[in-house]
């Protein structure tokens, strides 16, 4: 079982909800997770343990994301195919992908986003603007990047095999 699979589960991701996280809303709503956690976080200076409230909102906002909205009218865009591409690449010790993504290219753009992440949390219990900004500006530079590689992914795979033609409309 892929890393990818075991966190799809855990964030509930059946075939019904991973339609739902195709969803381009979800895909860019996504995207205000990691500023809400810093701003919750770095407002403990303002409004001390209340900030847990905003910080625990954003966690669970960040996990409940993928499935709070309706499955797209289409999957013709680029937020919805880096979905499907994940999806793509989570099963690849199911169904063969091509040699071309067969690279340590995307453990690389994860552990640039985690790093990003860690800096960022960093920043917060430091208060850090420039540390900030560098983290959240890296873990968003190696999220987007692997997004972008998973889109390719997807392109080619839905070409090769029937199973991933169902997704497109």
């Amino acid at each position: 079982m892929t890393l990818e699979r075991k966190v799809a589960q855990a964030f509930r991701l059946t075939d019904e909800n991973w339609m739902k996280h195709a969803n381009p809303w979800s895909v860019w709503t996504r995207y205000s997770v990691l500023p809400l956690i810093v701003l919750a976080f770095w407002s403990r200076l303002w409004i001390g343990w209340w900030c847990m409230i905003p910080g625990v909102a954003s966690l669970l906002w960040m996990f409940f994301n993928p499935i709070f909205f309706a499955k797209p009218k289409s999957t013709r865009n680029w937020a919805s195919r880096s979905v499907l591409g994940e999806r793509v690449y989570l099963n690849r010790d199911k169904i063969e992908i091509p040699d071309v993504h067969k690279t340590p290219l995307y453990s690389i753009l994860n552990i640039t986003s985690f790093a990003g992440m860690l800096i960022a949390i960093w920043a917060i219990i430091y208060y850090s603007i420039w540390a900030t900004v560098l983290g959240v500006s890296l873990a968003y530079l190696g999220k987007s990047w692997y997004l972008d590689r998973m889109v390719w992914l997807y392109e080619m795979m839905k070409s090769e095999n029937e199973e991933y033609l169902k997704w497109d409309y």
